[in-house]
C-alpha cells in the first residue's frame, strides 16, 4: 500500500466537498421531492456554500499568505492549487443552481406565485412598485457615494448591497454609489393579485429605483452585489493567558472575524465592468473569485417563498408530517435504563425523554452529581435550565463547554456565564483539542453505594436540531462504563488526555487505533477463510491512514460498505485498490448525522457509535468519544438500520471509480425503500421494556385520541374542575369524571408517586397531551435567566420534595 498512486486513491477534500454539495442541490430539482422542499434544498445549498467558502476557502487562502506552502497530505496540491481547482468548479455548480432556480420559479408560478421582473413593468405595475418604494423603503435607506472625498466602506460579510455607477453633468470620471440592503424592510415583499400572488425581492426592487436615490440622469448602471469574507478565526493568540478571561478572547476574536478578508465576491448579471473591476480591487480579490450568478446571491429566499407556500396550506407542497415519536405517558427512561440498556433514534423518537432524566435528576435526592459536555445547544436550551436547576438543587454540576465551536461561539458564552452564576462547575477543555464528545454522566448514591446513568451519544444536546439530524444516543447504567467515563470527566477537568478506557472509545488516543486493529481482525479473518465485513457510517472520510486501512482490507477480499453522507476522499471501485468497497450518500429530508462501525458478520458484529468521523481532525485533533455496544439486542438493532441503509433506493447515491454519485435506480418490480421515512415504521412504539400487547394498546390509545382531536369542541371538550380542563388518560377518564375534586385530591395524595432510587411508587397514567404539558418547560432565553438569577435567594428557596412531589402530581392533572 506504499505505492499506492495518490491520484488512484484519494479525492481533494475540498472538491469532494463540492461534489457533495451538488448532491444537496440536486434534491432542489429532484422530481420525487416536493416544490416547497425544493425551494428549501436549493437554500440549503447556499447556505452550505456560503460556509464553504467562509471557512475552507478562508483557511486555504490565510496559507496562500505563508512563504512555504504545505501540501495536502493524499493529493499534494498546496493551498493556491487546491483554490485553483475550486474556483472553476464552484463557477460550474453556480451555472447549474442558476438553472435549476430558473425552473423552480416556473414551478411556484404555474401555482399562481409569480416573480415580478422589473425590467418588463406595465405602467401601472410601475406607478404601485414605486409608491411602494418611496413610502416603505426610501425613507430608511442609507446611500453612500465613493470618490475622491468619501472613502471606501467597509462591506459586511455576506450583506447585500446596492452598487450604482454615478456619472455627474461634466466631470470626467465616474463615481460608485453603495447602497446597503438593510433589515429595515422585508427582503421579500408579497403582493396579491388577480391571478395568485406576486413576490419582489427588495434588491431588485431597489435596484430598479436607484435613478430616485441618486437622481435619474446620474445612473449609468447598476448591479447588486454581496462579499464573503473568511470566518476561519485562530483561538491561539492570548488564549490561555492566566490573566485574561477565555470568554474574552473569544468575543475578542468573533469582533475580528467580521474585518476579515474577502474569498468571494458575487454579482447579478451584466454587472458594470467599472463597478466589478473597483470592488474587486477595493477587496483585493482575484477575477477568478469573482461569481456572476442570475439566482439571489442571497438564497435564502428559498426558506421565505417555501414558508409562504406552507402559509397558504397547500400540503401536498411539503413532505408529509412527521413528527419525534413520544413515548407512552407512564414511561419514564430513569426507570427503563434501570431494567436494560437504552437506544434512542432522533429524529424518529422524540429527546424529551433524556430531558425529563435531566430534570428528574435535578430533584432526586440520589443523584451527587451531573457532568456533562457541551458543544451545540439550542438558543433557547431546555438543557442548560436542567443543569442550571440541578446546581440550585444543591447537586454538583459539572459542564464541560467549548467555545470554539463555529458559529456557536457566542451561544455557547452566553450560557457558560449562566451556568456559573448558577453554581455550575464551567471547564473549557484544551488547548490543542477541541472537546466534540456528546457525553452525560449521572451519577447517584444511596446507602453509600454509588451507582451511574451514562449516555454517548452522535450528536449535539439541541432540541432543535434532533428533529432534523439523525443521531443516536446510548444510555447505560452499566457501572464499569460509568466508571471509565467518570475518569475521562476527571482527564478532561485536568487537560489529560484519556486512553485504555474499556469498550469507550476516546480520541485521539484510542478512537482510530481501535477501529483500525477491528479491521486489522476482518483482514486476518479474511486470509484465514472465515467470514468478513466491515460496514462504516459516518458524515466524512479524510484520515489518510483510516483510507489505506481500507484499501488493504479491499485487496485482502474484505467486503466494505460504506455510508458517507459528505466529503471522502477515498475512490471507491477502483480495480486492484478498491474493487471490494462501495461507497454510498444519503442525502434527504434529514441531515445523516450518525456514527456506527460495525465489524464482523451472521449476527456477531462488534458494533460501536460515536461522535467522531474519519476526518483528520476527529482522530487526531479533537476529544471524540464513541462505546462499543456489548447488548447484542441493540446491536441487532443498529445493524438492521445500516442493511436497510444500504438497500435505500429512494434517497442513496452510490459512487463511481471517477468521483461521481449518480443515483441510485431501482430494478424493475424493485419496491421503493427509504431509509428514512421507513425508520418510522420500524420503531413505532418500539419504547424499551414495552410488550407487543402492550404497544398494541399504545397504538389503539393514540389512535382514538386522534379521532377525539376531529370530533366537535362541545362533544371532545373534557370534564372541567374549578373551571379549567381535566386531563387524564382514556383508562381513567370515566372515573375521574365521577370524582369531586376533593376526592381527586386525596385519591392523589395516596397514589403520588415517590422520587427515591428505583422510582417507586405507581405513576398516575396520563395522555399524550397531558405528558406534553408535564415536560414541557418554559423556553427561556440566557437574559430570561440571567433576571431570574438576579431574584433574591429566598424567592427561589424550593418546597420540600416530597410536597414538590405531590404539588407536580395535581398540576398533571389540572395544568390547562
Amino acid at each position: 500500500m506504499e505505492q499506492v498512486s495518490e491520484s488512484e486513491l484519494f479525492i481533494n477534500r475540498e472538491l469532494s466537498w463540492l461534489e457533495f454539495n451538488r448532491r444537496v442541490l440536486d434534491l432542489a430539482k429532484d422530481k420525487t421531492v416536493p416544490v416547497g422542499e425544493q425551494l428549501k434544498f436549493a437554500a440549503i445549498y447556499a447556505s452550505n456554500l456560503d460556509e464553504f467558502f467562509m471557512v475552507r476557502v478562508g483557511s486555504l487562502h490565510d496559507r496562500t499568505l505563508v512563504a512555504a506552502q504545505e501540501a495536502e497530505n493524499k493529493t499534494g496540491m498546496t493551498p493556491r492549487q487546491q483554490l485553483d481547482a475550486i474556483m472553476p468548479k464552484a463557477a460550474e455548480l453556480q451555472q447549474h443552481c442558476d438553472k435549476i432556480v430558473a425552473k423552480l420559479y416556473e414551478k411556484i408560478g404555474a401555482l399562481g406565485y409569480h416573480k415580478v421582473n422589473f425590467e418588463h413593468l406595465e405602467k401601472e405595475q410601475e406607478r404601485f412598485w414605486k409608491k411602494y418604494f418611496m413610502q416603505e423603503i426610501f425613507p430608511v435607506l442609507s446611500p453612500q457615494v465613493i470618490d475622491i472625498r468619501h472613502p471606501f466602506p467597509f462591506l459586511r460579510n455576506n450583506d447585500l448591497y446596492v452598487g450604482v455607477l454615478l456619472r455627474h453633468k461634466g466631470e470626467e470620471h465616474a463615481s460608485l454609489g453603495i447602497i446597503p440592503i438593510n433589515s429595515q424592510f422585508q427582503r421579500v415583499v408579497f403582493m396579491p393579485t388577480g391571478d395568485g400572488v406576486s413576490f419582489a425581492l427588495s434588491e431588485e426592487l431597489i435596484e430598479h429605483f436607484a435613478g430616485l436615490v441618486f437622481g435619474k440622469n446620474t445612473v449609468q448602471g447598476s448591479c447588486v452585489f454581496r462579499v464573503t469574507r473568511n470566518a476561519d478565526i485562530s483561538v491561539d493568540e492570548g488564549m490561555f493567558d492566566q490573566d485574561v478571561d477565555y470568554r474574552d478572547i473569544m468575543s475578542d476574536l468573533l469582533k475580528k472575524r467580521r474585518r476579515l478578508a474577502a474569498v468571494r465576491l458575487q454579482v447579478s448579471p451584466h454587472a458594470p465592468r467599472e463597478i466589478t473591476r473597483l470592488l474587486r480591487e477595493k477587496l483585493d480579490l482575484p477575477e477568478g473569485q469573482m461569481f456572476e450568478q442570475s439566482s439571489p446571491l442571497d438564497l435564502s429566499v428559498g426558506f421565505k417563498l417555501s414558508s409562504r407556500l406552507a402559509q397558504d396550506g397547500d400540503k401536498s407542497l411539503f413532505y408529509p408530517v412527521h413528527r419525534p415519536m413520544l413515548p407512552p405517558a407512564e414511561f419514564s427512561l430513569t426507570r427503563a435504563v434501570e431494567q436494560q440498556d437504552v437506544l434512542l433514534s432522533y429524529p424518529y423518537q422524540s429527546i424529551r425523554p433524556f430531558l425529563r432524566m435531566l430534570h428528574e435528576a435535578a430533584h432526586d435526592p440520589d443523584v451527587v452529581s451531573i457532568k456533562m459536555t457541551l458543544y451545540r445547544v439550542a438558543q433557547e436550551s431546555k438543557i442548560i435550565e436542567a443543569l442550571i436547576s440541578a446546581a440550585e438543587n444543591g447537586k454538583e454540576v459539572v459542564a464541560i463547554v467549548e467555545l470554539r465551536a463555529r458559529f456557536d461561539e457566542q451561544n455557547n458564552i452566553d450560557y457558560s456565564k449562566l451556568l456559573e452564576e448558577a453554581g455550575c462547575t464551567v471547564i473549557y477543555g484544551f488547548e490543542a483539542y477541541k472537546v466534540h464528545s456528546k457525553l452525560t454522566l449521572i451519577t447517584k448514591k444511596k446507602a453509600g453505594v454509588l451507582s451511574y446513568i451514562s449516555q454517548i451519544g452522535t450528536g449535539n444536546y439541541n432540541e432543535k436540531t434532533s428533529e432534523q439530524y439523525t443521531d443516536l444516543s446510548f444510555i447505560t447504567t452499566d457501572f464499569t462504563i460509568g466508571s471509565d467515563l467518570a475518569a475521562v470527566f476527571n482527564n478532561l477537568a485536568v487537560e489529560r488526555l484519556s486512553e485504555n478506557t474499556g469498550d469507550l472509545l476516546i480520541a485521539p488516543l484510542c478512537f482510530k487505533s481501535v477501529l483500525m486493529k477491528e479491521m486489522d481482525a476482518e483482514i486476518e479473518a479474511k486470509k484465514a477463510g472465515r467470514p468478513a465485513r466491515i460496514v462504516i457510517k459516518c458524515n466524512s472520510v479524510s484520515d489518510k491512514e483510516i483510507i489505506c486501512k481500507i484499501a488493504q482490507a479491499s485487496c485482502a477480499g474484505v467486503p466494505v460498505q460504506m455510508i458517507v453522507r459528505g466529503i471522502c476522499c477515498l475512490k471507491a471501485g477502483v480495480p486492484g485498490l478498491t474493487e471490494n468497497v462501495t461507497v454510498r450518500s444519503i442525502v434527504g429530508r434529514y441531515l445523516e448525522h450518525s456514527r456506527v462501525y460495525a465489524f464482523g458478520t451472521d449476527g456477531h458484529e462488534r458494533v460501536y457509535i460515536a461522535s467522531g468521523d474519519f476526518l483528520t481532525r476527529n482522530t487526531e485533533r479533537r476529544v471524540e468519544a464513541g462505546v462499543r455496544i456489548r447488548d447484542r439486542r441493540i446491536a441487532d438493532e443498529l445493524m438492521k438500520m445500516l442493511e436497510m441503509q444500504l438497500k435505500d433506493n429512494v434517497n442513496a447515491r452510490e459512487m463511481q471509480a471517477d468521483g461521481t454519485y449518480p443515483k441510485v435506480k431501482r430494478a424493475e418490480g424493485e419496491l421503493p425503500v427509504d431509509s428514512q421515512g421507513d425508520m418510522y415504521r420500524i420503531l413505532e412504539n418500539q419504547w424499551p421494556g414495552m410488550s407487543p400487547r402492550k404497544a398494541e394498546q399504545q397504538k389503539a390509545a393514540d389512535a382514538m385520541q386522534q379521532k377525539q382531536k376531529l370530533l366537535p369542541k362541545r362533544q371532545a371538550e373534557p370534564k372541567r374542575i374549578s373551571g379549567k380542563p381535566l386531563q387524564t388518560s382514556e383508562k381513567v377518564q370515566q372515573k375521574a369524571e365521577r370524582l369531586t375534586a376533593e376526592e381527586l385530591l386525596r385519591k392523589l395524595q395516596t397514589k403520588a408517586p415517590r422520587t427515591s432510587q428505583g422510582g417507586q411508587g405507581k405513576a398516575v397514567p396520563q395522555t399524550a397531551e397531558q405528558k406534553k404539558q408535564a415536560q414541557e418547560t418554559v423556553k427561556i432565553k440566557p437574559a430570561q435567566l440571567r433576571t431570574q438569577r438576579t431574584q433574591p435567594a429566598q424567592q427561589r428557596k424550593k418546597a420540600p420534595q416530597r410536597s414538590n412531589t405531590l404539588f407536580k402530581t395535581i398540576r398533571i392533572f389540572f395544568k390547562k
